[in-house]
């Protein structure tokens, strides 16, 4: 039964790391809007 407590645990560490990517990208985005950052025109 180990290998169902590491596989959960695996999983769970692939959640929280695509989580975290997801989060930093639309604080990122927030940031760059409330900053009206010059050097990102990509929205333009």
């Amino acid at each position: 039964m180990w290998y169902f407590a590491w596989v959960l645990g695996v999983l769970l560490a692939c959640a929280f790391g695509i989580i975290n990517v997801m989060w930093y990208e639309f604080q990122s985005d927030n940031y760059d809007e409330e900053t009206g950052d010059p050097l990102n025109k990509s929205k333009e």
